[in-house]
């Protein structure tokens, strides 16, 4: 077991902190929240779970709201801007912070470190401790900023003990993976987020190309590559389950093998949990199945290829 992976299962007790942790009211009609790489994956989620409790909210990429708020949002006189960076160093998103602040707009920073320069240019910080251990891949801290973002969108969570059942069923995805060459990861509405950030987490712990959709758009063209080397990981929405079975049907059809979270697959890992708090449950699942991927092609996770643990412009 190597430190990427020894992180992934010790990451359950700093969920029960994060789970217990005092969180600010989020003002405004509508929220903004933004980050870069894993972040901004995780931003998809926590905005679909905003819009779902009833409050206006987008994802915007840290460079992109820092320099053209305009394009993403119109009217900006009642909205919150919630930044999200593990290490609370990463420029494009306290460039973000920094430029709602000059836009009088309220902001709340939520970061993995203490007493770091995204939670100094905030109007309110979140600090989430977490494994002093994890490296470079992303795994605790990405699920301890869903927690925190989840959480301030009104979103009850249970305890670790879903996702912990989930890791557990994924890790029979070896056989499943085996000699396969091209991913696909799909999911809907809040899992669309959660689909993107296992694409991610499979290109930077294996350096396989991936792709990520929504489940019904992968049959408009994407569906081209589907051959007897892929593999497509589907994260089933409770309320389109059945629709979302079509297209695993459709791919295996075409020689895919399917991992399914939620619904069927030629590997089905069962979950408890429905609408956004479903992301969480299958998070640390899609870490390990990023780690299998990895062990199948000798590449070690904990010094992925082209990556540093902080991106800093200069």
């Amino acid at each position: 077991m190597n430190l990427t992976e020894k992180v992934i299962r010790e990451q359950f007790p700093f969920w029960d902190e994060a789970l217990a942790q005092s969180l600010p009211e989020v003002p405004g009609k509508t929220v903004v929240i933004t980050g870069c790489g894993t972040s901004f994956y995780l931003a998809q989620t926590i905005a679909a779970a905003f819009n779902r409790n009833g409050r206006n909210a987008i994802a915007v990429p840290g460079a992109e709201w820092a320099r053209r708020m305009g394009d993403y949002l119109a009217d900006r006189s009642d909205i919150c801007v919630i930044g999200l960076s593990r290490s609370g160093t990463t420029t494009e998103t306290v460039q973000a912070i920094e430029a709602s602040r000059a836009a009088g707009l309220p902001t709340i920073a939520i970061s993995c470190e203490p007493d770091t320069t995204i939670l100094k240019a905030a109007d309110v910080a979140v600090y989430l401790p977490t494994h002093r251990e994890e490296g470079i891949v992303m795994t605790v801290s990405a699920s301890l900023m869903l927690i925190a973002g989840l959480r301030m969108a009104g979103v009850t969570l249970g305890s670790s003990d879903e996702a912990k059942s989930a890791l557990a069923v994924a890790e029979a995805c070896v056989p499943i993976i085996r000699d396969r060459t091209h991913y696909v990861y799909l999911g809907a509405g809040p899992l669309y987020g959660m689909a993107t950030e296992g694409c991610l987490k499979l290109q930077e712990m294996s350096i396989t190309y991936s792709q990520a959709f929504h489940p019904l758009e992968y049959r408009h063209g994407p569906i081209s590559l589907i051959d007897d080397k892929s593999v497509v990981v589907i994260l089933y929405s409770e309320e389109t389950r059945e629709e979302e079975a079509l297209v695993a049907r459709d791919v295996q059809d075409k020689g895919a093998k399917v991992i399914g979270l939620g619904g069927p697959g030629d590997l089905e890992i069962p979950l408890k949990r429905t609408g956004a708090a479903r992301a969480l449950e299958v998070l640390p699942a899609l870490q390990i199945i990023g780690e299998r991927v990895a062990n199948q092609k000798n590449v070690d996770t904990a010094a992925p290829r082209h990556l540093s643990k902080v991106v800093v412009l200069s």
